[in-house]
């Protein structure tokens, strides 16, 4: 009689195989493609903190006032699954107490509208789909490419117009979530002009004149999730500065923020997004990968012995 192994036996052995090609799949299959930068955001994030604003009304400068920087992040989800990249649009308001009871962007102090494009992979900038402000550089803006290393990273500052380097500064925690720490500064430099009042910028026998802006940021801080680079924390020192032309000193403070950083509620969200986000690629990469080797192992270890006994079973049987 013909030797056969029973059908529990061959079930275990068939589970237990599935389970170990099923390991290398997860890790090297699945999970980098779930690795990539979300398209469906809709996130507001707000920086609060005390500084001082020229005021236009009074021509003078507001000491000890609260600043409040207010960003929103809108997905382009039909511009992304066409073109294959994530496409977010921001909108940032900086406002002063007066401006910030009116709640109109168009009225803040302050409103930029960006386009932002890159690649749901690297992080990487991509040139295309309408992008502003054009010609992005970096390896991090609005957050950090997957699994952080300790290094440092360039950051797109929009207010200067280029990259600025981030280096690893260690870990913090936020709101009891550990994340990788960045710091860096901006040295002042000039972005642009505008015209002014001569006598604004101590030119008081010209009538108009083209001043020159200038910015610097003197703490950069973010604080980022080591496995999706979702920031977390962030928190800035940014000055604007009006100087007569060819000057070298500034002779008006447009604005300085004196360590504006994200409020206590969108701290909470963002590390909520962070923990979700990194928990799923952590099933997906770690978790889900090891179980099923170790599952898988166990049980082709027990289907082998059950179709080993069950095949010395049907021999005694047949001898008999």
């Amino acid at each position: 009689m013909r030797k056969t192994a029973s059908p529990l036996s061959l079930t275990v052995l068939g589970a237990g195989v599935f389970l170990l090609v099923l390991a290398p799949l997860l890790a090297w299959y699945v999970e980098p493609r779930v690795k990539r930068t979300p398209v469906d955001v809709n996130i507001t994030a707000v920086f609060t903190g005390t500084g001082s604003y020229f005021d236009t009304a009074s021509l003078s400068t507001k000491k000890d006032q609260v600043i409040t920087i207010t960003r929103h992040v809108l997905g382009d989800v039909a511009g992304s699954e066409r073109s294959g990249h994530a496409i977010w649009d921001a909108s940032t308001t900086i406002d002063t107490p007066r401006t910030l009871k009116l709640k109109d962007p168009r009225r803040s102090f302050q409103w930029t509208v960006e386009r932002w494009v890159s690649d749901r992979y690297t992080n990487a900038p991509v040139h295309c789909c309408k992008e502003a402000p054009v010609r992005i550089e970096g390896d991090a803006y609005l957050k950090f490419p997957f699994d952080l290393q300790k290094k440092t990273y360039r950051w797109w500052d929009s207010t200067l117009g280029a990259a600025v380097p981030l280096r690893f500064s260690g870990t913090r925690k936020v709101q009891g979530y550990l994340g990788y720490r960045y710091t860096g500064s901006v040295p002042a430099a000039r972005t642009g002009s505008r015209q002014v009042p001569g006598r604004l910028v101590g030119r008081p026998a010209q009538g108009q004149v083209q001043a020159e802006e200038w910015y610097a940021n003197a703490r950069i801080e973010l604080v980022a999730d080591r496995r999706t680079g979702r920031i977390i924390n962030a928190s800035i020192s940014p000055r604007k500065t009006l100087r007569a032309p060819g000057a070298r000193r500034d002779a008006v403070t447009l604005l300085r923020g004196d360590r504006l950083e994200f409020t206590p509620a969108t701290q909470r969200e963002q590390v909520k997004l962070a923990d979700w986000d990194s928990f799923k690629l952590k099933l997906v990469g770690e978790t889900l990968p090891l179980a099923s080797v170790i599952a898988g192992g166990a049980l082709t270890l027990l289907g082998m012995v059950l179709v080993v006994r069950g095949r010395r079973r049907t021999g005694q049987t047949s001898a008999k």
